[in-house]
């Protein structure tokens, strides 16, 4: 699915992988575990949803700076 022919909708420089910790509870919004940017190989381990923000926030930001620089 496409939403131009020059952009995906959903464009490789923006997938990441996330493994939760077997005790995470997503119901109760307590979730810990790892996060890798598919791309670049840049990963975390997470122990908040606030710490997953971040860091997704930080690569993809970083990412779009390369891009605009290349």
């Amino acid at each position: 699915m496409a939403t131009t022919r020059d952009q995906p909708a959903f464009p490789a420089h923006r997938a990441f992988v996330m493994q939760l910790h077997a005790e995470s509870k997503l119901e109760k919004g307590q979730f810990k575990g790892r996060a890798e940017h598919i791309v670049s190989g840049r990963s975390t381990h997470f122990s908040s949803a606030k710490e997953l923000k971040a860091f997704m926030h930080r690569v993809l930001t970083q990412a779009c700076a390369d891009e605009q620089n290349t």
